[in-house]
């Protein structure tokens, strides 16, 4: 039997490594911007076509290579970091395995310039698939230029899994914003098909921060800086009323190389615990300078997922950071009822209490302030408390229905149960948006009708009653069912939007005074992409000069004034949608409009209102659950009330 293993050829083995390091355009920007960096630039250009996919080029005003090194900058392994093995636990360049360069040069057309200061020529090398094609000298300015043509055109099952324009260009953004963010002494530029949408001036921290994020958050970061002999920490983090949806605004360094970690997260969020809502995360961009001898970045190609010697010593001293700072601008407490042994090692704590010393405390004025007299928690009983039911009396009278109530009309019914009267004549709220049906032969194809799974046979409904804002109670024949009204809304709503992309458009209501929206870069992307969906929703924005839209209209029953605040969310929830939930571009955009355009919880509803909230979600095409897959409501039988009550 003859020998079977073989070597693979160059060719090959390049293009199997480019599919670790090289999955899109942007983990090539990563690259070679990492590569400018540590060629001591302090100047950063990056140049795109088409979101990459036609063209990546990167121009730096570095120290630039000689003719050999330019030529063995090509090679797989070749770096000029790494000497022996104790180099790989002493690094604090960005780049240092030597296979970027040969990764990309193997699955696109390659043309590099470059030029040493000291010297007169440059060298000029162009590459197709690991093949030179030449090499020779050259004018060109001190540094480096690289460009990246048709990345991925020898491999066109790699290139037909590239994403949209939009989608590939988000994750440039992504990249690009964290490696601009590691350099603010650096001036970093991008330029898309000729459109300049990053100029990021050479400044300190908080200025790249606010270039890169949004000027708004000027007034809302908490400097975080702390000092210890095994680590050090500084950056920023979002005061609570920056927080968001998306994880999008979270930035972790070590060394000024961006990672990826959970655990750290973690300490960052148990520091915001009591501060912010569920379901949101706060903005930070922090920075952890450690000996890289604690630290192990050789474990990913991307480097982006580390491993430290002692992960809990910098969970502790990174949550402990965040309190202090939270607290020193009173933001957070700075009490913590959780004792840090450090603090039982005080001299203040171990010093015996003499009794001297117990003598001077008590004719301290501070002891006599909190003395039984002076306490302010020391109230006198005063009268009795046989009034208390005078408490609830408001509370009763706000809960009973409306007297006078008459739901006329044919009920609707599902499955032989009634739920509500039914009257298209009452089905327009007048305290908010009119909610139109979806006509069954609007209902978009994708969503095949669902019967209602609710008891059968049920009596009309005498009142409805809304409990705290949130939910709308109604008595039924079986029992009674629980409406959520903010996830009965988004399916209503989310039913009507995509009706209209298929074949019905909303109508556009014209704004008397146009409303400009100043956006992030990455959020004007975003949102550019999204242009002619909006258009078809009812939505009429136009671009307006640097990463500005105006608002020209909006749908027609969408109550008017907030518009830009519902586009913000939007952008929100489409970014949530997206990267948690990993949904096609137009689920999200149908999800999106549906919860920020959705009754919010709080809201009070009259009794009109709530019956025709329950006549729209009953003739949607599935009434049982809200986009989400949460359910819109939940009946609860008499048989079940029993058992509660132990019958």
């Amino acid at each position: 039997m003859s020998d079977i293993i073989n070597l693979l050829p160059d060719n090959i083995a390049n293009q199997i490594a480019a599919g670790e390091v090289i999955q899109r355009p942007a983990s090539a920007i990563k690259e070679l911007m990492e590569n400018a960096i540590d060629a001591g630039a302090i100047e950063v250009k990056l140049i795109l076509k088409d979101a990459g996919k036609a063209l990546i080029q990167v121009i730096d005003n570095g120290c630039g290579m000689s003719p050999t090194d330019a030529r063995m900058s090509f090679e797989r392994h070749a770096t000029s970091k790494i000497r022996n093995i104790d180099d790989l636990f002493a690094i604090r360049t960005m780049g240092f395995r030597g296979e970027a360069l040969a990764s990309i040069a193997a699955v696109a057309q390659v043309e590099l310039k470059t030029r040493r200061h000291e010297d007169e020529l440059g060298t000029h090398i162009i590459i197709e698939g690991t093949e030179i094609k030449s090499q020779e000298p050259c004018a060109a300015a001190p540094g480096t230029s690289f460009a990246i043509k048709n990345l991925f055109y020898n491999v066109p099952a790699r290139r037909n899994f590239l994403k949209s324009h939009s989608t590939e260009l988000k994750h440039i953004m992504d990249e690009f914003t964290r490696v601009a963010l590691s350099f603010p002494h650096i001036f970093f530029s991008l330029n898309h098909n000729g459109q300049e949408v990053f100029h990021l001036e050479r400044g300190n921290l908080k200025q790249r921060v606010m270039g890169l994020l949004g000027n708004n958050l000027n007034a809302k970061l908490v400097p975080v800086k702390e000092e210890t002999d095994y680590l050090t920490i500084n950056g920023f983090v979002g005061k609570p009323d920056a927080a968001n949806k998306t994880r999008g605004n979270q930035f972790f360094f070590v060394n000024n190389r961006f990672i990826k970690s959970t655990y750290l997260n973690h300490a960052v969020t148990r520091a915001f615990e009591g501060l912010i809502e569920k379901e949101t995360f706060p903005l930070y961009a922090l920075f952890i300078e450690l000996d890289p001898k604690h630290i192990d970045i050789n474990v990913h190609p991307t480097k982006q997922e580390i491993k430290f010697d002692d992960e809990k010593i910098v969970y502790a001293f990174v949550h402990a950071a965040i309190k202090h700072a939270l607290a020193q601008f009173s933001i957070a407490p700075s009490l913590d009822f959780d004792l840090d042994p450090s603090i039982q090692s005080l001299d203040a704590i171990n010093r015996p209490f003499t009794s001297d010393k117990q003598e001077e405390t008590r004719g301290n004025y501070l002891y006599k302030t909190f003395s039984s007299q002076g306490q302010a928690h020391m109230i006198e009983k005063s009268g009795s408390l046989d009034n208390w039911k005078e408490m609830y009396k408001g509370a009763e009278q706000m809960s009973r229905p409306a007297s006078g109530s008459s739901f006329s009309g044919k009920t609707a019914t599902t499955q032989g149960e009634t739920v509500g009267s039914f009257n298209r004549e009452q089905t327009s709220f007048p305290a908010f948006p009119a909610m139109p049906a979806a006509a069954p032969e609007a209902r978009p194809v994708a969503q095949p009708v669902q019967k209602v799974l609710i008891p059968e046979q049920q009596e009309e409904i005498k009142g409805l009653l809304q409990l705290h804002q949130q939910y709308i109670l109604s008595s039924i024949r079986s029992g009674f069912i629980l409406i959520d009204q903010s996830l009965a809304h988004q399916r209503i709503l989310y039913e009507r939007y995509a009706s209209a992309l298929m074949n019905k458009p909303i109508a556009t209501q014209q704004n008397l005074f146009p409303l400009t929206l100043q956006l992030t870069p990455a959020d004007y992307t975003l949102l550019d992409s999204m242009l002619d969906e909006l258009q078809t929703l009812g939505y009429l924005l136009e671009p307006f000069g640097q990463n500005t839209f105006v608002i020209q209209g909006t749908p027609a029953d969408v109550e008017q004034g907030n518009a830009q605040k519902a586009i913000e969310q939007v952008l929100e929830q489409f970014k949530h949608y997206s990267s948690e939930l990993r949904l096609e571009k137009r689920e999200s955009l149908l999800r999106s409009l549906a919860r920020s355009n959705a009754i919010a919880y709080g809201k009070i509803l009259s009794q009109k209102e709530m019956q025709a909230l329950i006549d729209e979600l009953f003739a949607c095409a599935q009434p049982n659950f809200a986009p989400t897959g949460k359910p819109t409501f939940i009946t609860i039988t008499l048989e079940e009330v029993r058992k509660m009550f132990g019958g």
